[in-house]
């Protein structure tokens, strides 16, 4: 049973009474004044780079995270980064706790106001009196509305908190942050209508175990939603991370076999990531198939290309993989790094230094192409990699390409020739 409110006085009448700033007027598409709506730099590049350029006004945005992944830590280092009157809304965390993390992060925002409530009316409030540039809620699974009887957290509340910051929001043209909490599936908690009511959906991701944490927009009403925000955890809170793929390979061992890289692409950022694999002899009768940062139904792909295109008897032997780094790869273009890396480790023939992949395989054992090919091989270039196979179709030639050998394969059996002889 949820309550339902049909007709009640809205708190926030002191400011929706005097009308939103675009009015009820409909107006042709090109007489829309598109210049008052430039973005706002958050001074967070890696956040920058996910929202399309920074915060647009009148927008509504979500994060969501697993607890202790670094949201708030992340809010806050914006609020103090800004450089414009924030008003910080946390009903999870005194004022006093707020200063200590701000402490503790080293950063001093003059503009920053932090505000320890919950009651969504009272917190609308005090952005009508101060009229802030940027409102952050942490956390929506806080917010309570009193006039309902549901506790704070339930789906009514979470659906009618987010429809007054929304309604704040466009009728303000201030940005407004929500911070979400996720469930154990890895979902946002709450309803799916919270997911269609926000502009943008931001997803913070990692193991609280590793350095990395990751950043993805899964809808992003502004922008793309292929861009990939890479921040490291330190004792002074998240540092973005200009060079993931030199951190990611700065632990690699050499001469060992069942190690690849690969050079997929997160967005227009081509990195660099090592993919160790390990496979033996089945001894509990049940071969087993283990994957850590890859897909698992994709790596059972890639052994049946192998065992059926290839000659390679892996039915029988137990296969792990492992992205290192903590990541989580999407892109098809890792296939040839994962099958180098289960290739080398069967045969127990390591891969020569200086060697990366970036190419698709298909049901066929043909080598697919790739997009962003050539960014993916100067990305290479620059840490120092010397050859680079990638599909024949791809467009680029066999020889130099700015110092880089490329090897097209038309085959699995090309690359296996090229590699083990």
């Amino acid at each position: 049973m949820v309550e339902e409110v049909i007709e009640r006085e809205s708190p926030t009448a002191a400011w929706s009474s005097t009308g939103s700033a675009t009015g009820s007027k409909a107006l042709p598409l090109a007489d829309v004044d598109r210049h008052a709506e430039a973005r706002k730099p958050t001074g967070d590049r890696e956040l920058d780079r996910v929202l399309g350029g920074g915060l647009v006004p009148g927008s509504l945005v979500l994060l969501g995270g697993e607890p202790g992944i670094g949201k708030s830590t992340l809010l806050l280092q914006v609020a103090l980064l800004l450089g414009e009157k924030v008003l910080y809304a946390s009903g999870e965390e005194s004022a006093q706790q707020i200063r200590m993390r701000a402490e503790r992060v080293g950063l001093n925002g003059p503009g920053c106001h932090v505000l320890s409530e919950v009651s969504t009316a009272k917190i609308l409030q005090a952005a009508e009196h101060l009229q802030p540039d940027v409102l952050i809620v942490d956390s929506i699974q806080t917010a309570h509305n009193p006039q309902l009887d549901s506790a704070a957290g339930s789906v009514s509340q979470i659906r009618e908190a987010a429809a007054e910051f929304l309604r704040y929001a466009k009728a303000r043209h201030v940005p407004v942050i929500l911070v979400g909490h996720i469930t154990k599936d890895g979902h946002l908690a709450g309803p799916k209508v919270l997911e269609h009511m926000v502009d943008v959906v931001l997803q913070f991701e990692g193991d609280r175990h590793h350095l990395f944490r990751m950043l993805r927009a899964l809808k992003n009403r502004f922008g793309s939603t292929q861009e990939l925000g890479i921040y490291q955890m330190d004792g002074q809170g998240l540092k973005g991370v200009a060079n993931p793929s030199g951190l990611l390979l700065g632990q690699r061992e050499e001469g060992l076999s069942g190690s690849a890289v690969g050079i997929p692409s997160e967005g227009m950022q081509p990195l660099l990531v090592e993919v160790q694999a390990l496979v033996s002899s089945a001894v509990y009768g049940t071969p087993q198939r283990s994957c850590t940062g890859f897909d698992t139904r994709r790596l059972n792909m890639l052994l049946a290309v192998l065992e059926k295109r290839c000659g390679f008897r892996l039915g029988a032997k137990d296969v792990f993989l492992n992205v290192t780094g903590g990541l989580r790869v999407e892109d098809p273009a890792l296939d040839l790094a994962v099958c180098a890396a289960i290739l080398s480790s069967n045969s127990d023939i390591p891969i020569a230094q200086g060697m990366a992949f970036a190419a698709e395989v298909g049901l066929g054992g043909e080598i697919r192409p790739v997009h962003r090919l050539e960014q993916r091989i100067n990305e290479a270039g620059k840490l120092g990699f010397d050859t680079v196979f990638c599909a024949k179709q791809s467009g680029v030639k066999a020889g130099k390409v700015n110092g880089v050998n490329v090897v097209p394969v038309k085959r699995m059996e090309d690359l296996v020739g090229a590699l083990f002889g």
